[in-house]
Order: C-alpha cells, then structure tokens, then sequence
C-alpha cells in the first residue's frame, strides 16, 4: 500500500534525523536509580514546563493516566470524566484491573463538561455509594474532535473539585497543541491540577513516551506505581533525549499542524457529499461525515488514491495533521477527496 499523505494519527509520526542523532549521542544511565542525566533532564524540563515540583518519564500516556487514578484513588472510588475519554474507550479496562476505581463518564458538550455537571455528579456520603474521589479531564479532547478546554471552565471545576475534596488529573496528551492555539502556557493550564502529563510521541515527533507531573509527594508515590507495573526502561536516556529534542524544537511547530487542519476541514467543507462543523476545529484533528457513500467505501476508494484517514465511532471520519503533513500534502488531499466524491 503506497500512502502519499497519512492522516491516519499523530501517533504515527517517526524521529527526524536530528532528532535520531541527537538520541544516538546522549548521556544514560540507570534511570531507575535517577542515575540517567538526560531522563533526569527531561523530567526537569517538564515539571519546569507546567510548573509543576517533579515529574517522572514514562512509557506511556496509558500508564501516565493509571498510575494517577491509583495515587488519587482507592479500590471502589469513582472518577468523574467526560464519556468520550480515552481511559473509557482506548485502555482496555485497566481502571478496573489496576486502581480498582469506577468511571462516572458525563454528557458534555465535544468531550468537554461543566462545573454543574461535577456538583451533580459528585456521590454522597452514604456507604451504599461508591465514593467519588477524582475528576479528570482530557487536553484537547480526543473524541470532541481535539477541542480546547476553556481556562476558565477548568477553574470553575478546579474550585468545585477543591470545595469537596476531589483530586483534580489532566489527561493532556495533547495539552501542547491547544497551547500553541490558546497562548495560555503550559503551566497556566496545568496550574490546578494535582496531577498532568503530556505525550512527547504524537505531534512532538518523539518515538517513545509521555511525562507525568505533580507535587514531590505525588511523584513518590508514583514512582511506586511505576515499578509495580514494570515501567523500569534502565539506560532510557536514548529515547527520553528524543523527548528532550522535541521540547527543544518542536513544541512552536504545532501551530502549524493547527493550521493545515483549519485549512484541510475548509477544503472539505466546500466538497459536495460532506459534512463538517468548521466551529469545532480548534487544534489538529478534523471530524467529518460521508454522505452518500459508506465510510469504508470512502476509506478504501481513499487508500486508493494513496490517502490515509481512519473511522472514529459509529458516524465520523477522522484527519490527523502532524509533522509530516505539509500544505502540499492538504492540497493533495483535497483534490483526492474531489475525485472520490465525484
């Protein structure tokens, strides 16, 4: 299969080559003895970048998520998150397995719920309830279309989770693209969070791994978390270096994929037999409907035509921009989909 322009997911991007030597010359060590001077580097350069007192480098943005839920929760606790969040849909469960906690997933609006929403949500007191003990939160929302949290929603459920005692975890996979399209930093979204992390393998470019941050005794008790799920990488400063290149070069250049994604929901905005909500575009992933036409049949006359796009739930067809896709590469596209429609 010869794909020209893969728009499958930003988890597909691969290491530049000054990334791959940039990697191929670090410092290592042991990192599960905090003896590896370029993961103890990227550790610093995250906890520094949310303002935040530690972090620790993971495998995974999976493994970011569940060991937050089981810092901050026990065994029958409930998690308030939206219903489209990824540890509902794309975690195979591991909530139940690992944490032992319970999802209460809300009605909001492109994955994102209010302040209201919480109160209502939160359980009482009485012990034939489970007890709810976290909200968390997914930055951008995956399944809403990579919608952007508003600061001040966030603050209205910060001060909602604060009254009763709630944790407050950001999933921020994808916290960078909105701030590169909101122009609130990092640290300012992160600010009321007890625990965050952001994904260094999607639009960053880096191969492996996410970093997770939180106050010095959260990290602590992470850390435990860590070595029961087996995340010990030993000399993992070859690829934790690719996640410090990519905080080094590649964090402005999200705007960019931002951007060919506006342009690319325009294009498609204006072809017959297509539907999309302009006002929903907001980072880097583009949702849209077939009409006409199944949406397999959309797929496979577009793998074809040597463009790669993926099927998300049960009506949309999804666009992910990154690193590799160039204006040259939305315009291909465009005139792909034109003769598909066609």
């Amino acid at each position: 299969m010869d794909i020209k322009v893969d728009l499958f997911s930003d988890t597909g991007t691969k290491p530049s080559e000054e990334m791959r030597q940039f990697m191929a010359e670090a410092e290592v060590g042991d990192e599960q003895l905090l003896e590896d001077p370029s993961v103890n580097k990227l550790n610093k350069m995250a906890a520094d970048l949310l303002g935040k007192e530690e972090a620790i480098y993971l495998p995974s943005g999976l493994m970011a998520n569940q060991i937050s839920f089981a810092v901050h929760c026990r065994p029958g606790d409930e998690i308030i998150m939206d219903k489209t969040a990824h540890p509902i849909h794309y975690e195979g469960g591991a909530a139940a397995v690992i944490s032992g906690a319970t999802i209460n997933g809300l009605n909001g609006i492109n994955g994102i719920f209010t302040a209201d929403q919480v109160k209502e949500a939160i359980r009482s007191k009485d012990y034939h309830d489970p007890q709810t003990s976290l909200v968390s939160i997914e930055q951008t929302a995956n399944l809403g279309g990579g919608t952007v949290w508003p600061l001040d929603t966030i603050k209205e459920i910060a001060n909602v989770a604060d009254e009763n005692d709630l944790a407050l975890h950001m999933d921020g996979a994808r916290l960078l693209n909105a701030v590169v399209t909101s122009d609130i930093s990092a640290a300012e979204y992160a600010k009321p969070f007890d625990s965050v992390w952001f994904d260094l393998s999607k639009g960053l470019g880096a191969p492996v791994g996410s970093v997770l941050a939180g106050s010095k005794e959260f990290i602590e008790k992470a850390r435990y978390w860590k070595q029961r799920l087996g995340g010990a990488m030993r000399q993992a400063g070859i690829i934790a270096a690719g996640g410090i290149y990519a905080l080094e070069n590649n964090v402005e250049r999200l705007s960019k994929d931002n951007r060919n994604a506006y342009n690319l929901a325009q294009g498609l905005s204006e072809i017959k037999g297509i539907k999309i909500d302009l006002s929903r575009i907001e980072t880097n992933i583009v949702l849209f409907e077939i009409k006409n036409m199944a949406r397999e049949e959309f797929i496979d006359k577009m793998l074809a035509e040597g463009v790669r796009f993926s099927l998300l739930g049960k009506k949309y067809i999804r666009a992910v921009t990154h690193l590799h896709i160039a204006k040259d590469d939305i315009d291909y596209t465009l005139k792909a989909v034109k003769r598909v429609m066609r």
